[in-house]
């Protein structure tokens, strides 16, 4: 209660929200001096982070996440030589009170 009293009392809110791009994967070729024509090495890069909406029950005002009005996931990291694939990115989680309704503009 003491959150939603200082925030005061939002009931709508218009956020604009993005998804994390993939990493670039990497063009690598395998150099090896007892290996003719060597094939592809490069990894794969990561993917994007996703923006997840999550209801929280302590929550009555939308408040909380108006304090910020656009939410970008991280995006993942680059692929190495070697075969070497890159990391995920974390997802970034949104708190919104219960029975919020989500709209595309």
């Amino acid at each position: 209660r003491e959150v939603s009293q200082a925030l005061g009392f939002w009931d709508e809110a218009r956020l604009e929200v993005c998804g994390g791009d993939g990493g670039d994967g990497c063009l690598a070729f395998r150099r090896e001096k007892c290996v003719p024509l060597g094939g592809p090495s490069g990894g794969n890069g990561g993917s994007g982070g996703s923006v997840i909406l999550v209801c929280d029950a302590r929550l009555n005002t939308l408040g909380v996440a108006r304090r910020r009005t656009k939410y970008a996931a991280p995006s993942g990291k680059r692929g190495q030589g070697a075969s070497k694939h890159a990391k995920r990115a974390n997802d970034m989680y949104i708190r919104v009170p219960p029975g919020t309704i989500i709209r595309e503009w």
